[in-house]
C-alpha cells in the first residue's frame, strides 16, 4: 500500500458524505493530548499534538504495511505513513486553530512527526510551530473538525500541558458537551442549506491560557 495517504482517503470521503445527513456523525475517533510550547522569553512557539486513532482506523491504516515482526510496527516502518498523514492534514489546517488576544495565528508545516503503534492503535505525534511566535495575555487554541467527520476528544488524564510557560499562566480546557443527540436530529435539509458547514464547532475542544 506504501505511500497511499489513508487519512487523506478518509478525509476525501467526507466530501462525498457532506451531501448527506450521514456526515453529521463521526467516522474516525481521536483521543488527543496537546502541549503548548513556550520559549524562555515567554512567547508561545507552537503546539505539540499526540493523536491516538480508534482501533478500526488503526487496523485499516496498517493493513498491508510491511513489518519485520508480525503484529507490531516500528517507528521507522511507519515513517512513510506518518509523512502522508501530516501532508494530508495540511488541507484541513491540522484541525488546530489559534487566536492570540483575539487575533488569528497561523502555523507552519509540522515538524518532528512520527507514528507509534502500541496495543493495536496508532498515535500520530507532531509539532506545529507558530508562523510568528507570540506573547499574549490570552491564547485560545481549538482542536476540532469542522465537518465532524473526526471526533476529537481530549484525553482524560493530562490532556493539556504548558511546557516552559511563564509563571502565573493559567490554563483551562473546555470540552465539548456531548452533542451527539442533536447531531442525530439534524435532517438532511439543514445540512444542505450550508448552515452547518461549521457543525463541528459545536464539538470543539477549547484551551484557554491566560498569562499575567
Amino acid at each position: 500500500m506504501g505511500m497511499r495517504s489513508l487519512l487523506g482517503l478518509l478525509l476525501a470521503a467526507t466530501l462525498s458524505l457532506a451531501a448527506s445527513a450521514a456526515s453529521a456523525h463521526p467516522h474516525v475517533w481521536i483521543t488527543a493530548t496537546s502541549e503548548l510550547l513556550y520559549a524562555p522569553d515567554g512567547t508561545i512557539t507552537g503546539v505539540r499534538h499526540a493523536w491516538t486513532f480508534d482501533d478500526m482506523f488503526s487496523t485499516y491504516a496498517v493493513q498491508g504495511l510491511e513489518s519485520k515482526t508480525k503484529g507490531t510496527f516500528t517507528r521507522e516502518e511507519l515513517t512513510p505513513l506518518a509523512q502522508t498523514n501530516v501532508e494530508s492534514l495540511k488541507e484541513y489546517a491540522y484541525f488546530t486553530f489559534a487566536r492570540a488576544d483575539g487575533k488569528k495565528e497561523r502555523f507552519q508545516e509540522p515538524v518532528d512527526y512520527f507514528l507509534d503503534y502500541k496495543d493495536t492503535v496508532l498515535t500520530l505525534h507532531f509539532t506545529l510551530p507558530l508562523k510568528n511566535p507570540v506573547k499574549s495575555k490570552q491564547l485560545v487554541l481549538e482542536v476540532f473538525d469542522r465537518s465532524f467527520f473526526i471526533d476529537f476528544q481530549m484525553a482524560k488524564d493530562n490532556p493539556v500541558k504548558l511546557v516552559g510557560a511563564p509563571a502565573g499562566c493559567q490554563m483551562k480546557l473546555e470540552r465539548p458537551n456531548d452533542g451527539t443527540a442533536s447531531a442525530q436530529k439534524l435532517n438532511e435539509q439543514t445540512f444542505l442549506n450550508g448552515e452547518n458547514s461549521n457543525f463541528g464547532m459545536m464539538f470543539a475542544n477549547k484551551i484557554t491560557v491566560d498569562c499575567p
